[in-house]
């Protein structure tokens, strides 16, 4: 397979929980600063549940399988990561770990504290270029040191992680895999390489960068370096490179059922631009996910996979 990473296999299980047979994914996105959404319904508490939550101005996905809860990134501050864990019902002692994709302050703003509060057991997962690279602004946590590329395991959570192209230390995307069911977390990388695209595959839930529209951005107010840093390969992901990415046949896979385009810039993009173009992709392939705009600043629904 092309680009296929053969790394250290990690493996790590904690809390384990008895392994429950209906496979189900219950995913859960909201953008922006509002108040956290709360949990609908009980009925998914005996199935194997995992939410995320992604916010405009600093990534936290928050995921929940029985038994097990990891963050991925804490961008937000500690009050706000807590705010939110609690508008769901779930509190930050109780997480089993929290996965860092890389350094940039709106993926690890409110880590280090986060991670002082009283009580909190959590390991920091975190390639070793990103764990050097945080400042913790005191003692360091306990810190899972793995290998881009490296698949490891957190109860009956079987994560994956890939290298991406992005300006930063070490950084990395993550599937995590539960049964049959598999969600996929790609942002902050400047294009789509097909190591990327292989790790991609098989998923049932994307998440995918769909940053700028190249025109608003060169046209924007940005300084030029910044236009320039976001353009390039190590940069971010425009809306004509997420569409090329779902027309293509070594792209979208085919039993993707739901497609959530994310990472939005509220200067240099719109909903309505990310949604035509990738809308216009996916009639040219036929491929038929579920597409959804993850707007800034607004709460989404709630999906189930």
């Amino acid at each position: 397979m092309p680009g296929r990473c053969r790394a250290a296999r990690v493996r790590l299980k904690l809390r384990r929980a008895p392994r429950v047979p209906k496979q189900s994914l219950r995913i859960c996105l909201e953008r922006g600063r509002e108040s956290g959404l709360p949990w609908k319904g009980q009925e998914g508490r005996h199935r194997q549940d995992l939410r995320a939550r992604l916010l405009q101005r600093g990534q936290f996905h928050f995921h929940r399988q029985p038994g097990h809860r990891i963050l991925i990134d804490a961008g937000l501050n500690r009050k706000q990561i807590l705010a939110r864990l609690g508008a769901i019902g779930e509190d930050a002692q109780r997480l089993d770990g929290i996965l860092i994709t890389h350094e940039h302050s709106d993926h690890v703003n409110g880590l280090p504290v986060l991670t002082r509060t009283k009580g909190m057991q959590a390991p920091v997962f975190a390639t070793r270029g990103t764990a050097e690279a945080i400042d913790w602004g005191g003692p360091e946590p306990e810190i899972a040191v793995f290998q881009a590329g490296a698949e490891f395991e957190i109860g009956d959570l079987r994560i994956q992680s890939f290298t991406i192209p992005h300006d930063a230390a070490d950084p990395v995307g993550f599937t995590v895999t539960v049964g049959k069911t598999k969600l996929s977390i790609v942002t902050d990388l400047g294009y789509l390489p097909n190591s990327v695209k292989w790790h991609l595959r098989d998923s049932q839930f994307i998440l995918l960068e769909s940053n700028h529209c190249p025109e608003m951005l060169r046209v924007g107010p940005y300084p030029w370096q910044v236009k320039q840093r976001i353009l390039s390969r190590k940069g971010h992901l425009s809306n004509d490179a997420a569409s090329d990415y779902i027309a293509d046949d070594e792209g979208l896979p085919e039993q993707t059922e739901t497609l959530i385009l994310g990472h939005l810039s509220e200067t240099n993009n719109s909903p309505w631009h990310a949604r035509l173009v990738a809308e216009q992709a996916l009639q040219m392939c036929g491929k038929k996910p579920r597409l959804v705009v993850a707007e800034p600043r607004q709460q989404s629904e709630v999906f189930q996979l």
